[in-house]
């Protein structure tokens, strides 16, 4: 008898979302922003894996207010990955959509998150073509292809980072690649001995990239010479990509697919502290080990975590540890404020205070194409805070907007393939590369 009244209770709980969700005048905002065009279909209520602290009870989050954002120089924003509150348009509209080349197929994969910086967008495709194009109307500048004469196309490429009037490309070609943003001229190249599956970034005429050794290479902006270099433990496997390492008050901290956070002085490469976030043992099941989101450093802290299992807190000069949770994922956590927005493994979206880890809300995003029978696994990318609304895109081709003060799910959109790379917010506009390689801005 319980079963059926705990299934008729569910039943009418989803008939209520679902009337809530078609009657509201939203996506990608708040009660009076108009919605985006797309189909809106009703979220499906999930049992969560992580639950919120008890002590978080009838906390009120505060978000400091959407401020505009200009250029989004390199993957994760800009240098130290810390990008708050962006503003984006409260009348949100498709303005364009273009092809940026080839997606991701059987032998290759679309891995670098799109750059914007002086009103032009360039993106990589998965062929290690890096194109230009008009920020307003995706109009294409130039074009170059990266790959060396002496190899072949099937490769898995690593990203872009924009300093200096420089774009610089990693590849899969065991590179980093220098490039004249306003003609596409290739300035220089410099080998660093096994394929780059992560960004690069870039600060004060610096380029740090990570090969899949886990050997971490500073490189003169201008020459591409080798300033100094630093190897972490060496993994047999790991995820595929990884974080860009993250660079602040003359720090940079690199995340290992090892599990190792390392902080170094950007001057010399000299350790300043390490840490591990693998949560194994050596040697066993390594690869879970991997931090393959985004290290963040804000306000002297880092924050950082694996895909084993953990999510610390740690300051940024001594290596002390300030908090941690048994939260795994392998995706960038968000940081506005004094909160922070991350996605675990488990597919549950989590807001947590920026201070003490404690956990405010949590939303269970769907993990099953076909619940049912627990088929289909669906994988989330995001989240990005723009004007009051969390925007995280998946694997079905859709992208959801949840609000960051409840974790409630206002909507959701579809776009025009799966996505596995995390949408850009830039000059009030919206944008998302979808695994196809079409590229679509709202604004």
């Amino acid at each position: 008898m319980s079963q059926k009244i705990n299934k008729l209770a569910a039943y009418s709980m989803l008939f209520l979302m679902a009337i809530a969700l078609t009657g509201c005048d939203n996506y990608f905002g708040q009660d009076e922003a108009p919605p985006l065009p797309g189909k809106r279909i009703s979220i499906l209520s999930q049992q969560r894996s992580i639950e919120p602290d008890s002590s978080a009870a009838g906390h009120k989050i505060v978000l400091p207010a959407p401020t505009p954002n200009k250029d989004w120089p390199q993957a994760g924003g800009y240098a130290n990955h810390a990008m708050h509150h962006m503003r984006i348009g409260k009348s949100l509209q498709e303005r364009w959509s273009i092809d940026v080349g080839r997606g991701t197929n059987d032998e290759e994969r679309l891995m670098a998150q799109p750059i914007v910086a002086e009103n032009t967008l360039f993106s990589m495709d998965s062929e290690s073509i890096v194109s230009a194009f008009n920020l307003k109307n995706g109009d294409e500048i130039w074009s170059v292809e990266l790959t060396p004469e002496e190899e072949d196309d099937d490769h898995i490429n690593g990203g872009l980072a924009y300093e200096n009037g420089k774009v610089y490309a990693t590849t899969g070609f065991g590179q980093v690649v220098a490039v004249a943003a306003k003609t596409g001229k290739i300035l220089w190249r410099r080998n660093v001995g096994a394929p780059v599956r992560s960004a690069p970034t870039a600060r004060g005429n610096r380029v740090f990239a990570i090969n899949v050794t886990n050997k971490l290479f500073a490189l003169n902006g201008n020459t591409g010479a080798v300033l100094w270099t630093h190897s972490g433990i060496e993994e047999a496997t790991n995820l595929l990509g990884g974080g860009s390492p993250a660079v602040d008050g003359g720090v940079i901290v690199a995340p290992y697919s090892s599990g190792e956070l390392v902080a170094l002085k950007v001057e010399n490469g000299q350790e300043l502290w390490a840490d591990s976030l693998s949560g194994t043992r050596r040697g066993a099941a390594s690869s879970l080990g991997t931090i393959r989101g985004r290290p963040i450093i804000d306000r002297g802290i880092v924050f950082a975590i694996s895909n084993s299992g953990q999510f610390a807190a740690i300051n940024l000069r001594t290596g002390r540890r300030i908090w941690e949770r048994p939260v795994g994922g392998i995706e960038s956590p968000w940081i506005a404020g004094e909160y922070l927005f991350v996605i675990s493994n488990n597919t549950d979206l989590l807001a947590l205070g920026r201070l003490n880890g404690r956990i405010f809300w949590v939303t269970a995003l769907p993990e099953w194409e076909d619940p049912e029978d627990r088929e289909g696994k669906i994988t989330w990318t995001g989240p990005v805070l723009a004007s009051d609304r969390l925007i995280v895109a998946g694997s079905t081709g859709e992208a959801l907007s949840v609000s960051p003060y409840s974790g409630k799910v206002l909507g959701k959109v579809e776009m025009p393939d799966s996505v596995s790379i995390s949408p850009i917010v830039v000059q009030d506009s919206l944008l998302f590369l979808s695994d196809d390689a079409e590229l679509v801005a709202y604004r």
